[in-house]
């Protein structure tokens, strides 16, 4: 990094810097005992390869590292090293790692497990990330673990389920006259389609969901797995981009309408969003979503208190409602229709869903008793029959793609997305984004011109669907799965929430939710936070930006490098283009404005810029 880490990511603590390794062609870095960005001639070709070790919540260890060895040549490297996880009850799982690259365009990374005791986990082995930029919906050959050989595709729009089952082997070009055949030994492996959880990747990993986990490793008894990329090049491989080139931006015609702008408010947030009206009003969201969850122990008393604000700011609101389905659902709804009414809160809307869609239902897995929605949403219309309703998930899309509600009853949908479901580094979670078209497209396929709406989207995870709860972090720590993240409070959220806002503007979305007001998913900051507490923090000016932009027509706004510079871009009925620009790097990015009229722009790290 090039500035303040504290300042950029809300935390001191800088990630290892990745070890570049070399062969020829061939190229990795080596982060954390893993493989990243791997390419052949400056193209990736994976985007990972990783041995990775889960927890029962699906968390994943931080192995730690020993005996390590890098050796690099001209023409070969490679790396070995020893490894550690301390899991619960003081279990121990250690491993040897070896990785060895050529010129030839080989890679091999090997791993052998052997648990001290017996050691609990819900995966334990590779991991294989291929890139979806360039290869979604391309074709792919398949080599199934009973030898048989299928040419196929992968899937454009976001598969629910696993596309590829019973995986040997995958082959897909990298470029004209460039393969790449990745080969997995030491157990059957099967491919998810990464994107429904907002990964830029399709992830190839060990132990099919089908099995029972969490599962046991036997004490003593040693698991092996091994990764060979075979990479054929006939010679064609394309000349990288030059370094230090400017980014450059061009424009298209205006589209839809950029969405009204919401933010979150739970409960217990009111008192303090209502001691900062002035900046609730500075920054000016079109509507307030309204969350309230009875198993919590939300009643009356939190109604109240979101009447109260409703009333000091004046908004659309929409009541984010939990029903427990605990019985009559005409009775539970009614009851909610009566408080709020009770509560003089004024609601614009109102999504509803059962609290048991609120977790996972992973492949291979019994779906929970749940009412038929169709009951659900009637039971709402009766309590509510004066407002919109909406439902979809509260949880993420790859929810909504697995059990997709009859949206013909409703008259908008919902979900969220979380950049931090499976890993929490820099890198990752700035490639999510790389991944929300593919969403919305794959809404859309779903649910055709239905009204749509997304958020609360925020870096740290609000739930978890796939265990028990969220993983505390107090420390601030970069954690996959956190119920707060310390990027939130740096210059990193600003630029990840305007890069968002620039991957979902060609959706026509309804409302778009970003952050809360308070809160650690919140634009105030709290103590111990770059910013002072309670002043804004860098998040606040960029759905500050986004606020202005609602209901501007959308200007297609494309970067030459959108792997560092997005662009939002939007138009009144009269007038010039405004334009928001995002670094998504921990380096200054120089930036062509000539399509605007202007000259060059150095942004600094995970800057946002309001031109025009």
């Amino acid at each position: 990094m090039t500035a303040d880490a504290f300042l950029l990511c809300g935390t001191r603590a800088v990630e290892a810097a990745p070890v570049r390794l070399s062969a020829g062609l061939l190229s990795a870095d080596f982060v954390n005992g893993n493989l990243r960005t791997i390419r052949h001639g400056g193209i990736e070709v994976l985007r990972a390869i990783a041995y990775i070790v889960r927890d029962r919540d699906w968390g994943t260890y931080e192995p730690e590292l020993t005996d390590l060895v890098i050796d690099q040549i001209a023409d070969a490297f490679s790396v070995s090293y020893s490894a550690s996880c301390a899991g619960p009850d003081a279990s121990q799982l250690g491993f040897r790692a070896t990785i060895k690259g050529t010129a030839s365009g080989e890679l091999v990374f090997d791993v052998s497990a052997l648990p001290e005791a017996d050691f609990e986990t819900n995966r334990c082995g590779f991991c294989i990330l291929h890139p979806i930029a360039g290869l979604a919906g391309s074709p792919v050959t398949v080599e199934h673990t009973d030898g048989s050989v299928v040419a196929t595709k992968l899937p454009l729009l976001i598969d629910p389920w696993q596309p590829f089952k019973d995986l040997r082997a995958i082959t897909h070009g990298v470029r004209p006259g460039i393969s790449a055949e990745c080969r997995m030994e030491g157990d059957t492996f099967e491919m998810e389609d990464q994107r429904n959880w907002s990964d830029a990747s399709y992830k190839t990993y060990v132990r099919p969901l089908a099995l029972p986990w969490p599962y046991v490793l036997p004490a003593g008894e040693p698991n092996r797995q091994t990764i060979s990329l075979r990479i054929t090049d006939e010679g064609k491989a394309l000349a990288a981009a030059v370094a230090g080139e400017p980014v450059r931006i061009e424009l298209g015609e205006p589209g839809p309408a950029l969405p009204d702008v919401g933010v979150i408010i739970y409960a217990d947030d009111v008192e303090t969003a209502l001691a900062n009206l002035p900046l609730l009003s500075t920054l000016g969201p079109q509507q307030l979503l309204f969350h309230y969850d009875p198993t919590r122990g939300h009643g009356l008393d939190a109604l109240r208190a979101f009447a109260r604000l409703a009333a000091a700011y004046p908004a659309r609101t929409t009541l984010e409602c939990i029903v427990t389905s605990a019985g009559n659902l005409d009775a539970e709804l009614s009851a909610v229709a009566g408080m709020v009414r009770q509560a003089g809160l004024k609601l614009s809307a109102i999504a509803v869903s059962p609290s048991v869609d609120r977790q996972s239902t992973p492949p291979g897995s019994a779906w929970p008793e749940c009412p038929p929605l169709e009951d659900v949403y009637a039971a709402a219309r009766r309590a509510f029959p004066d407002i919109r309703l909406g439902d979809g998930m509260f949880s993420y899309f790859t929810e909504l793609n697995r059990k997709r509600v009859p949206a013909d009853l409703l008259d908008f949908i919902t979900h969220c997305t979380c950049p931090i479901v499976h890993a929490a580094d820099d890198l990752s979670v700035m490639q999510s984004l790389e991944a929300l078209p593919l969403i919305t497209q794959s809404t859309r396929a779903i649910f055709g011109t239905k009204p749509y709406r997304i958020g609360p989207s925020t870096v740290a995870m609000r739930q978890n669907p796939y265990g028990g709860a969220t993983k505390p972090n107090p420390p601030g720590h970069r954690i996959a799965m956190a119920d707060r993240d310390p990027r939130h409070a740096g210059l990193f959220a600003a630029a990840w929430t305007i890069g968002y806002a620039a991957r979902v503007a060609p959706a026509g979305l309804e409302m778009l939710t970003l952050s809360g007001f308070t809160s650690p998913f919140g634009v105030l900051a709290t103590s111990g936070e770059p910013a002072a507490e309670g002043s804004p923090r860098p998040i606040f000016q960029a759905i500050k930006g986004l606020c202005e932009m609602a209901g501007l027509a959308h200007v297609a706004a494309k970067t030459s490098d959108e792997t560092k510079v997005l662009a939002l871009a939007g138009r009144p009925a009269s007038g010039k283009t405004v334009m928001w620009l995002a670094n998504l790097t921990a380096n200054d990015v120089l930036v062509d404005l000539s399509a605007l009229g202007q000259g060059h722009l150095v942004m600094t790290p995970y800057a946002i810029v309001r031109v025009g």
